[in-house]
Protein backbone atom coordinates (compact mmCIF):
# COMPACT_ATOMS: atom_id res chain seq x y z
CA UNK A 1 0.00 0.00 0.00
CA UNK A 2 1.17 3.53 -0.81
CA UNK A 3 2.33 5.48 2.26
CA UNK A 4 1.60 9.18 1.86
CA UNK A 5 2.98 12.11 3.86
CA UNK A 6 1.75 15.68 3.77
CA UNK A 7 3.94 18.78 4.04
CA UNK A 8 2.34 22.12 4.91
CA UNK A 9 5.22 24.43 4.07
CA UNK A 10 5.21 28.05 5.25
CA UNK A 11 7.33 30.52 3.27
CA UNK A 12 8.02 34.14 4.27
CA UNK A 13 6.69 35.76 1.12
CA UNK A 14 3.12 36.78 0.44
CA UNK A 15 3.40 39.91 -1.70
CA UNK A 16 5.46 38.88 -4.71
CA UNK A 17 3.33 36.25 -6.42
CA UNK A 18 5.98 35.43 -9.01
CA UNK A 19 8.45 34.57 -6.25
CA UNK A 20 6.02 32.20 -4.58
CA UNK A 21 5.12 30.66 -7.92
CA UNK A 22 8.81 29.95 -8.53
CA UNK A 23 9.08 28.13 -5.20
CA UNK A 24 5.93 26.12 -5.94
CA UNK A 25 7.29 25.25 -9.39
CA UNK A 26 10.41 23.77 -7.80
CA UNK A 27 8.25 21.65 -5.49
CA UNK A 28 6.02 20.50 -8.36
CA UNK A 29 9.02 19.54 -10.48
CA UNK A 30 9.70 16.50 -8.26
CA UNK A 31 8.15 13.30 -9.62
CA UNK A 32 5.64 11.65 -7.30
CA UNK A 33 4.55 14.84 -5.53
CA UNK A 34 1.12 16.46 -5.82
CA UNK A 35 0.66 20.09 -4.81
CA UNK A 36 -2.83 20.35 -3.29
CA UNK A 37 -2.79 24.13 -3.23
CA UNK A 38 -1.06 27.31 -2.14
CA UNK A 39 -2.24 30.65 -0.85
CA UNK A 40 -0.63 33.93 0.08
CA UNK A 41 -1.47 36.77 2.44
CA UNK A 42 0.08 40.19 1.89
CA UNK A 43 -0.46 41.42 5.46
CA UNK A 44 1.10 38.31 6.95
CA UNK A 45 3.63 38.41 4.06
CA UNK A 46 3.47 34.65 4.09
CA UNK A 47 2.45 31.77 1.85
CA UNK A 48 1.33 28.25 2.71
CA UNK A 49 1.96 25.44 0.22
CA UNK A 50 0.38 22.02 0.80
CA UNK A 51 1.85 19.03 -1.02
CA UNK A 52 1.67 15.25 -0.66
CA UNK A 53 3.87 12.33 -1.70
CA UNK A 54 5.68 9.21 -0.62
CA UNK A 55 8.64 9.55 1.75
CA UNK A 56 11.45 9.94 -0.76
CA UNK A 57 9.55 12.27 -3.08
CA UNK A 58 8.18 14.48 -0.31
CA UNK A 59 11.66 14.91 1.17
CA UNK A 60 13.13 15.86 -2.19
CA UNK A 61 10.30 18.31 -2.92
CA UNK A 62 10.68 19.94 0.49
CA UNK A 63 14.43 20.33 -0.05
CA UNK A 64 13.81 21.89 -3.48
CA UNK A 65 11.32 24.34 -1.97
CA UNK A 66 13.69 25.31 0.84
CA UNK A 67 16.56 25.84 -1.60
CA UNK A 68 14.44 28.00 -3.90
CA UNK A 69 13.09 30.11 -1.03
CA UNK A 70 16.57 30.60 0.42
CA UNK A 71 17.76 31.93 -2.95
CA UNK A 72 14.77 34.18 -3.62
CA UNK A 73 13.70 35.63 -0.24
CA UNK A 74 15.81 38.13 1.72
CA UNK A 75 14.89 38.17 5.39
CA UNK A 76 16.82 41.41 5.88
CA UNK A 77 14.07 43.12 3.87
CA UNK A 78 11.12 41.09 5.09
CA UNK A 79 8.31 42.51 7.21
CA UNK A 80 4.86 41.22 8.00
CA UNK A 81 2.27 40.62 10.69
CA UNK A 82 3.13 36.96 11.23
CA UNK A 83 6.09 35.75 13.35
CA UNK A 84 8.91 34.34 11.18
CA UNK A 85 12.56 33.30 11.36
CA UNK A 86 13.42 32.30 7.82
CA UNK A 87 12.63 32.31 4.11
CA UNK A 88 11.56 28.66 4.28
CA UNK A 89 10.11 29.29 7.71
CA UNK A 90 8.40 26.09 8.82
CA UNK A 91 8.25 22.65 7.17
CA UNK A 92 5.98 20.27 9.12
CA UNK A 93 5.40 16.69 7.95
CA UNK A 94 2.11 14.94 8.69
CA UNK A 95 1.49 11.18 8.33
CA UNK A 96 -1.48 10.32 6.12
CA UNK A 97 -2.37 7.02 4.40
CA UNK A 98 -0.27 4.10 5.69
CA UNK A 99 2.45 6.44 7.01
CA UNK A 100 3.39 6.72 10.67
CA UNK A 101 4.62 9.47 12.93
CA UNK A 102 7.91 7.57 13.15
CA UNK A 103 8.25 7.89 9.36
CA UNK A 104 7.78 11.67 9.62
CA UNK A 105 10.24 11.99 12.48
CA UNK A 106 12.92 10.11 10.55
CA UNK A 107 12.20 12.17 7.42
CA UNK A 108 12.42 15.46 9.36
CA UNK A 109 15.75 14.63 10.94
CA UNK A 110 17.33 13.45 7.69
CA UNK A 111 16.06 16.48 5.82
CA UNK A 112 17.24 18.80 8.60
CA UNK A 113 20.75 17.37 8.44
CA UNK A 114 20.80 17.72 4.64
CA UNK A 115 19.54 21.33 4.69
CA UNK A 116 22.10 22.28 7.33
CA UNK A 117 24.95 20.64 5.45
CA UNK A 118 24.14 21.39 1.80
CA UNK A 119 22.36 24.75 2.10
CA UNK A 120 24.30 26.02 5.13
CA UNK A 121 21.12 27.09 6.93
CA UNK A 122 20.49 26.83 10.68
CA UNK A 123 17.87 24.10 11.15
CA UNK A 124 15.67 23.65 14.22
CA UNK A 125 13.80 20.37 14.73
CA UNK A 126 10.45 20.89 16.44
CA UNK A 127 7.33 19.09 17.69
CA UNK A 128 7.64 15.29 17.55
CA UNK A 129 10.99 15.46 15.71
CA UNK A 130 12.63 17.70 18.34
CA UNK A 131 16.02 16.63 19.68
CA UNK A 132 16.23 19.46 22.23
CA UNK A 133 13.40 20.07 24.74
CA UNK A 134 13.70 23.83 24.27
CA UNK A 135 13.02 23.53 20.54
CA UNK A 136 9.86 21.44 20.73
CA UNK A 137 7.43 24.38 20.74
CA UNK A 138 7.54 26.47 17.57
CA UNK A 139 6.57 29.59 19.52
CA UNK A 140 9.75 29.33 21.60
CA UNK A 141 11.89 29.33 18.46
CA UNK A 142 10.05 32.20 16.78
CA UNK A 143 9.36 34.35 19.84
CA UNK A 144 11.71 37.19 18.85
CA UNK A 145 11.25 36.75 15.11
CA UNK A 146 14.16 36.79 12.68
CA UNK A 147 15.79 39.72 14.46
CA UNK A 148 15.48 38.18 17.91
CA UNK A 149 16.82 34.83 16.77
CA UNK A 150 19.80 36.50 15.14
CA UNK A 151 20.63 38.25 18.43
CA UNK A 152 20.25 35.00 20.38
CA UNK A 153 22.54 33.08 18.04
CA UNK A 154 25.16 35.84 18.06
CA UNK A 155 25.11 35.78 21.86
CA UNK A 156 25.19 31.98 22.09
CA UNK A 157 21.82 31.97 23.87
CA UNK A 158 18.90 29.58 23.33
CA UNK A 159 17.32 28.56 21.12
CA UNK A 160 20.19 26.91 19.27
CA UNK A 161 19.89 24.97 15.98
CA UNK A 162 20.25 21.21 15.62
CA UNK A 163 22.06 21.43 12.28
CA UNK A 164 23.90 24.03 10.25
CA UNK A 165 25.68 27.22 11.31
CA UNK A 166 24.94 29.05 14.55
CA UNK A 167 24.36 32.33 12.77
CA UNK A 168 21.68 33.79 10.51
CA UNK A 169 22.27 34.87 6.94
CA UNK A 170 19.82 36.60 4.61
CA UNK A 171 17.74 33.41 4.25
CA UNK A 172 17.36 33.04 8.02
CA UNK A 173 16.66 29.67 9.62
CA UNK A 174 14.42 26.73 8.79
CA UNK A 175 12.21 24.91 11.31
CA UNK A 176 11.46 21.30 10.35
CA UNK A 177 9.33 18.82 12.24
CA UNK A 178 6.68 16.13 12.48
CA UNK A 179 3.19 16.63 13.85
CA UNK A 180 -0.39 15.46 13.59
CA UNK A 181 -3.14 17.19 11.63
CA UNK A 182 -3.42 20.88 12.46
CA UNK A 183 -6.20 23.22 11.38
CA UNK A 184 -5.32 26.84 10.63
CA UNK A 185 -8.40 29.04 10.92
CA UNK A 186 -8.70 32.83 11.04
CA UNK A 187 -11.57 34.87 12.44
CA UNK A 188 -12.06 38.53 11.48
CA UNK A 189 -13.76 40.81 13.98
CA UNK A 190 -16.05 43.72 13.18
CA UNK A 191 -13.38 46.23 14.20
CA UNK A 192 -9.94 47.41 13.16
CA UNK A 193 -8.80 47.55 16.80
CA UNK A 194 -6.08 44.91 16.96
CA UNK A 195 -5.85 45.30 20.75
CA UNK A 196 -9.21 43.54 21.05
CA UNK A 197 -8.02 40.67 18.86
CA UNK A 198 -4.91 40.31 21.00
CA UNK A 199 -6.96 40.19 24.21
CA UNK A 200 -9.28 37.56 22.76
CA UNK A 201 -6.35 35.53 21.44
CA UNK A 202 -4.74 35.61 24.87
CA UNK A 203 -8.00 34.45 26.47
CA UNK A 204 -8.50 31.44 24.19
CA UNK A 205 -4.95 30.14 23.74
CA UNK A 206 -4.01 27.07 25.76
CA UNK A 207 -0.75 28.56 27.03
CA UNK A 208 -2.74 31.30 28.78
CA UNK A 209 -5.16 28.85 30.37
CA UNK A 210 -7.75 29.03 27.61
CA UNK A 211 -8.97 26.28 25.30
CA UNK A 212 -6.92 23.07 25.09
CA UNK A 213 -4.80 22.61 21.96
CA UNK A 214 -5.43 26.15 20.70
CA UNK A 215 -2.69 28.56 19.65
CA UNK A 216 -3.81 32.08 18.81
CA UNK A 217 -2.50 35.50 17.81
CA UNK A 218 -4.19 38.85 17.42
CA UNK A 219 -3.22 40.63 14.20
CA UNK A 220 -4.44 43.39 11.88
CA UNK A 221 -5.17 41.94 8.43
CA UNK A 222 -7.10 43.44 5.50
CA UNK A 223 -7.94 46.43 7.67
CA UNK A 224 -9.65 44.33 10.36
CA UNK A 225 -8.65 42.79 13.66
CA UNK A 226 -7.98 39.09 13.15
CA UNK A 227 -7.76 36.22 15.61
CA UNK A 228 -5.43 33.77 13.89
CA UNK A 229 -5.65 30.24 15.27
CA UNK A 230 -3.93 26.89 15.02
CA UNK A 231 -6.03 24.04 16.37
CA UNK A 232 -3.55 21.27 17.14
CA UNK A 233 -6.17 18.68 18.15
CA UNK A 234 -9.58 19.48 16.68
CA UNK A 235 -11.05 16.36 18.27
CA UNK A 236 -10.53 17.98 21.70
CA UNK A 237 -11.23 21.61 20.77
CA UNK A 238 -13.22 21.90 17.57
CA UNK A 239 -13.47 24.85 15.21
CA UNK A 240 -17.02 25.37 16.47
CA UNK A 241 -15.96 25.50 20.12
CA UNK A 242 -13.16 27.95 19.39
CA UNK A 243 -15.21 30.29 17.21
CA UNK A 244 -18.19 30.28 19.57
CA UNK A 245 -15.84 31.38 22.35
CA UNK A 246 -14.34 34.11 20.14
CA UNK A 247 -17.83 35.36 19.33
CA UNK A 248 -18.80 35.34 23.03
CA UNK A 249 -15.73 37.37 23.94
CA UNK A 250 -16.18 39.73 20.99
CA UNK A 251 -19.71 40.53 22.12
CA UNK A 252 -18.41 41.66 25.50
CA UNK A 253 -16.74 44.47 23.51
CA UNK A 254 -19.92 45.16 21.54
CA UNK A 255 -18.47 43.43 18.48
CA UNK A 256 -19.23 40.39 16.34
CA UNK A 257 -17.58 38.10 13.79
CA UNK A 258 -17.23 39.80 10.41
CA UNK A 259 -16.03 36.68 8.57
CA UNK A 260 -13.67 33.73 8.88
CA UNK A 261 -11.40 31.70 6.62
CA UNK A 262 -9.62 28.36 6.33
CA UNK A 263 -5.90 28.24 5.61
CA UNK A 264 -4.82 25.11 3.76
CA UNK A 265 -6.86 21.92 4.05
CA UNK A 266 -8.92 20.42 6.85
CA UNK A 267 -10.46 17.02 7.67
CA UNK A 268 -13.98 16.31 6.45
CA UNK A 269 -15.46 16.12 9.95
CA UNK A 270 -13.92 19.40 11.14
CA UNK A 271 -16.49 21.82 9.71
CA UNK A 272 -20.14 21.47 8.71
CA UNK A 273 -22.10 23.47 6.15
CA UNK A 274 -24.09 24.97 9.02
CA UNK A 275 -20.84 26.10 10.69
CA UNK A 276 -19.70 27.70 7.43
CA UNK A 277 -22.91 29.72 7.23
CA UNK A 278 -22.97 30.66 10.90
CA UNK A 279 -19.32 31.72 11.05
CA UNK A 280 -19.34 33.39 7.62
CA UNK A 281 -16.54 31.23 6.23
CA UNK A 282 -15.49 32.99 3.05
CA UNK A 283 -13.46 30.30 1.28
CA UNK A 284 -14.87 26.85 1.99
CA UNK A 285 -15.07 24.45 -0.97
CA UNK A 286 -14.67 20.73 -1.67
CA UNK A 287 -11.02 21.42 -2.57
CA UNK A 288 -10.42 22.31 1.08
CA UNK A 289 -11.36 18.80 2.28
CA UNK A 290 -8.30 16.62 2.82
CA UNK A 291 -10.06 13.30 2.27
CA UNK A 292 -11.56 14.47 -1.04
CA UNK A 293 -8.17 15.52 -2.35
CA UNK A 294 -6.61 12.22 -1.29
CA UNK A 295 -9.35 10.27 -3.08
CA UNK A 296 -8.58 12.22 -6.25
CA UNK A 297 -4.87 11.49 -5.87
CA UNK A 298 -5.25 7.79 -5.16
Amino acid sequence: MTALIECVANFSEGRRRATVASVVEEIQSVDGVAVFGWESDADHNRSVVTFVGETGAIAEAAFSGIRAAANLIDMERHSGQHPRVGAADVMPFVPLCNATMADCIKLSRRLGARVGHELNLPVFLYERAALKPGNKDLADIRRGGYEGLRRALNAGEPPQPDFGPRRLGRAGACVIGARGILIAFNVYLSTSDVAVARKIASSIRASSGGLPHVKALGLRVKGLAQVSMNLTNYKVTSIRQAVVEIRRLARTYGLDIASSEIIGLLPQDALTEADCAEFRVSNFSADRVLEARLRQLL
